[in-house]
């Protein structure tokens, strides 16, 4: 696998989710489509907290120390518990900014990481490097869409306007 591919989407990424989070309305930042839906503001805290408490942790711990059992977490119960709603969304942009370039500038100084090592999780089995590094950059692209798809819903909500001509989401 060619970690320096994923490591350079990670870093792409990072200036996708600017574009997407940049000069979005009060209104855009709290939208959602339905109650059970995510506004753009609960994205990117829980992109913070995922950066942070998620991959960036479970990678480092199974490159260097991969007995060693990763910090619990729970990202569906963040939502509420960490009250995402009640969030500054400027200053949650510029502190995921600043622990995506922590990341990268770590990534970026690895020498010679051991990508095959695995912790032994108790029912997905052995989880590499290589599976962490690369289920990061999809987890990004599981948000680009979203966030994508909370802009088109959007458009068509506040124009009032069937947006079907676009083409169907699928």
């Amino acid at each position: 696998m060619d970690s320096a591919y994923f490591i350079q989407q990670l870093q792409a990424n990072q200036k996708t989710f600017l574009h997407l989070f940049e000069g979005l309305t009060a209104a855009e930042r709290l939208w959602k489509a339905s109650p059970d839906h995510w506004c753009p503001l609960e994205v990117l805290c829980h992109l913070h907290d995922e950066e942070v408490e998620d991959f960036r942790i479970r990678l480092k711990l199974v490159l260097e120390s991969p007995t060693q059992d990763p910090p619990p977490i729970d990202p569906p119960a963040w939502v509420k518990d960490r009250n995402y709603i009640g969030q500054d969304f400027e200053e949650m942009l510029s502190k995921w900014m600043k622990e995506r370039t922590a990341s990268l500038e770590w990534l970026q100084s690895l020498k010679h990481p051991q990508w095959d090592n695995a912790y032994q999780h108790a029912t997905r089995g052995p989880l590499s490097g290589h599976f962490y590094l690369t289920n990061w950059v999809a987890h990004d692209y599981l948000h680009i869409r979203q966030l994508i798809r909370i802009k088109y819903d959007y458009a068509s909500a506040i124009s009032g306007q069937d947006v079907a001509y676009a083409g169907t989401w699928k």
